[in-house]
């Protein structure tokens, strides 16, 4: 369905009523429908890939893993609801000799409701319009109207026929699913008031506009948005000495890959001073190609932040050049050089998101000023720490911790894994939430606590019976309860 067939107040009411019967669902009928969609987009995969290739010029390689990675997430969900903890069913029975007394109590998650998502452009499929946000929300019971990306709108149509046709032969009621597009549709959906919760990933001033709508309505409701990240990486000194060449051609790799467009790519790197580190790093990108970016608009400003970057009093170019057309010759890799001083002198020019294949190269001359700059990076989705064995390393693990939602050690944060210990968010703007939209626990934005006080077993979810219908973990009592 879209906008062409039905209005919004149209669409919102059927994804209303539609939300009610797949809350009502067993979850075995709702991993029904999410296998179907997951074979669907299998079976159709090379015209997808085609189309996707066409909008996007990611290439056939990177979109066919993509495919793999969609499907993949489709039915891990699928996995998560059948086990049943995602529903995070407690009893506790009643106690008519405790001071004072306590009641039957038995606390389960329900679905939220109708959810809006909107596309991302860097990732057509994973992040799109049958990524992750639209498989956790339809995983717990929510229906879900996604906002299409401009940037891949024919192939966002095609997908979300696939999909509809999926749910509709797998016996989802109408309305579980539908697509609309136009920026005046997505700002009116986040304030309309059958939606109950929204996903979003792309910019930060885009994603603040909407955040700050979804807050402002008369009934506020969640805005679970990934906005921006600079991915800080620290390498000590010791690994510098040991690793350097390895280093050298990792980062050369990470930076670059997708044309510098992945949400994980490491804008920002920490070095000890006095090295040849960064010299290496552009000679080791000088050679990669320059490539096509995901839309025009972005290409356009990639050119820009560079040169935001390069006006700066004592930031280097010693890679590339921040003088090129990436829009007409495609993106090609800038590497930066400065110092932590310069940085803590222009944090609001330098901690800006670039999107795009280049990286600063930041040098600190203790572990003094290398904790005072960090200090000043805002939230990201990962930070990522190089160091040997036998280093002190506690203090400053704790520091990262602090300012990104997942930690790496002796690795790139490019590449996300989609599995039940992710956490793919972390404090603003990397995300607006607490939450990460990857893995198995995204299920858990578009839900929310309920708890039944002596209710009658005819009306509590299956759960919540005392014989465990379901056979999944529970907490009785205070104990966990495995099945």
């Amino acid at each position: 369905m879209t906008t062409a067939t039905l209005s919004l107040s149209e669409l919102t009411a059927a994804a209303t009523a539609a939300a009610r019967i797949s809350a009502a669902a067993s979850d075995a009928e709702r991993a029904g429908w999410l296998n179907a969609v997951a074979d669907a987009l299998d079976a159709n995969a090379a015209e997808l890939v085609e189309i996707a290739d066409a909008e996007t010029s990611l290439g056939v390689p990177r979109l066919t893993g993509e495919v793999a990675r969609t499907t993949g997430q489709l039915r891990l969900f699928a996995g998560v609801i059948t086990e049943g903890s995602y529903l995070e069913a407690i009893i506790d029975h009643a106690d008519p000799s405790a001071a004072p007394p306590k009641p039957d109590l038995r606390r389960i998650l329900r679905p939220i409701g109708p959810v809006a998502v909107f596309s991302a452009s860097n990732f057509p499929f994973a992040f799109s319009v049958a990524g992750g946000d639209t498989a956790s929300a339809l995983a717990v019971g929510c229906s879900v109207i996604v906002k299409a990306h401009s940037g891949h709108l024919r192939l966002s149509e095609r997908t979300a026929a696939i999909v509809a046709e999926a749910l509709r032969g797998a016996g989802a009621p109408e309305g579980l699913f539908a697509l609309v597009s136009g920026r005046e549709v997505g700002t009116a959906l986040v304030q309309d008031p059958a939606i109950k919760a929204v996903g979003f990933t792309g910019s930060i001033p885009g994603g603040r506009a909407l955040f700050d709508l979804a807050t402002s309505r008369p009934d506020p409701i969640p805005f679970y948005g990934e906005l921006g990240s600079l991915n800080p990486v620290v390498i000590t000194a010791a690994a510098l000495r040991e690793r350097s060449v390895e280093l050298v051609a990792g980062l050369a790799g990470s930076f670059t890959l997708g044309a510098g467009q992945f949400c994980t790519k490491p804008g920002l790197v920490f070095i000890p001073a006095g090295t040849s580190f960064a010299a290496g790093v552009a000679e080791a990108s000088k050679d990669k190609a320059a490539h096509a970016m995901l839309t025009r608009r972005i290409a356009e400003a990639y050119p820009d932040g560079l040169r935001s970057f390069a006006s700066v009093d004592g930031v280097d170019v010693v890679g590339g050049t921040v003088d090129q057309d990436a829009a007409a010759n495609g993106a090609a890799p800038v590497v930066f050089a400065t110092t932590a001083a310069k940085v803590l002198d222009n944090p609001g020019q330098l901690l800006e998101e670039c999107f795009g294949p280049t990286t600063i190269l930041i040098e600190y001359a203790d572990q003094d000023e290398l904790s005072a700059v960090l200090a000043t990076v805002p939230g990201s989705l990962t930070a990522t720490l190089h160091a040997q064995p036998g280093e002190d390393i506690a203090g400053l693990v704790e520091q990262l911790s602090g300012l990104a939602g997942r930690v790496l050690f002796d690795g790139w944060p490019t590449g996300v894994a989609v599995n039940w210990a992710q956490q793919h968010g972390g404090p603003y703007p990397a995300t607006t939430s607490l939450f990460t939209s990857v893995g198995a626990t995204a299920v858990r934005r578009f839900q929310r606590p309920v708890a039944y006080q002596d209710a009658p077993a005819a009306v509590l979810h299956p759960a919540l019976h005392d014989g465990n219908p379901l056979h999944i973990p529970r907490r009785v009592d205070g104990e966990l309860v495995l099945p």
